[in-house]
């Protein structure tokens, strides 16, 4: 695998870290790059490079685990009080997090043959980026303005499954995950900054699932050529995501979701004048 395609790699991870984050969906923009410039489904196959736009994601996700390992570490039972985050008796509960987890976990097995044939594609990643802008424009108007969960930790198992119920809706490539889950939670009484931090959290498992199913799916399609590749991809994934996400933690309660819902429609219209 020569010098250029490797850089190809690079250019997805940076993309993936970068986006992943942010609710603009990372996704929606490695297919965007990879269909109008890159073309990875020549020299890799269509199922391989789909497959890699997944598993890439495991290089933002490792990021995540740097980021928020002592909650992890509390989450898991591994310390029964951690010094950082205080009494468990008053933390996020793993079992909160699955709540949040099944409703897209179920979906995601049972729709997920679907989605790899028939939604990785600009065109629907471009109607995904639109509906969810819509949807993280309303969140931003009619979320409550002085929300009561001010941090991950007084999020309610109702709030988890209706952030879980409207993550369903980040299976369509171009949805993205954070801006649906983020967009969820504030419409629940979260505020920006706690619906972030359990997004974050819930991407983990539900990454590192689908990352293995779809590895298990298409693993008569690898060979030896095509690791240099996903190796690539998942260090320069990590690295960016590393960089983008304490960044956007930052953010998220200064600027909430209408900036970035205005950057998916103006991307949308600039990509439908030069590709359609």
């Amino acid at each position: 695998m020569d010098f250029f395609t490797i850089l190809k790699a690079i250019i997805l991870g940076l993309v993936e870290g970068l986006t992943e984050f942010a609710p603009v969906s990372s996704t929606g923009h490695m297919i965007i790059v990879d269909d109008m410039w890159l073309q990875s489904e020549e020299f890799l196959g269509k199922y391989v490079a789909n497959t890699f736009k997944i598993v890439i994601q495991l290089g933002s996700i490792l990021a995540v685990v740097v980021v928020f390992k002592d909650r992890f570490i509390n989450l898991l039972g591994l310390d029964r009080i951690n010094k950082k985050t205080g009494n468990n008796q008053n933390r996020l509960k793993l079992s909160q997090v699955i709540v949040g987890l099944i409703p897209a976990g179920v979906l995601g097995v049972l729709f997920e043959d679907y989605i790899d044939e028939h939604l990785f594609s600009l065109t629907t990643v471009l109607i995904g980026l639109v509906i969810g802008a819509v949807l993280m424009i309303i969140a931003d108007l009619f979320g409550p303005k002085n929300p009561k969960v001010q941090t991950v930790d007084q999020i309610t198992y109702k709030q988890a499954l209706s952030v879980g119920l409207i993550q369903c809706l980040s299976l369509w490539p171009g949805f993205s995950r954070s801006g649906s889950t983020i967009s969820g939670g504030v419409l629940v009484g979260m505020s920006h900054r706690a619906a972030a931090d359990f997004t974050f959290i819930m991407a983990v498992p539900i990454m590192c699932g689908a990352s293995g199913i779809s590895l298990l799916k298409n693993w008569q399609y690898f060979t030896l050529d095509a690791l240099p590749f996903f190796i690539a991809g998942f260090i320069s994934a990590f690295v960016f995501a590393l960089i983008s996400i304490r960044f956007f933690l930052k953010l998220i309660n200064k600027i909430k979701l209408v900036p970035f819902a205005i950057y998916r429609i103006v991307l949308v219209l600039v990509i439908y004048f030069l590709y359609f």
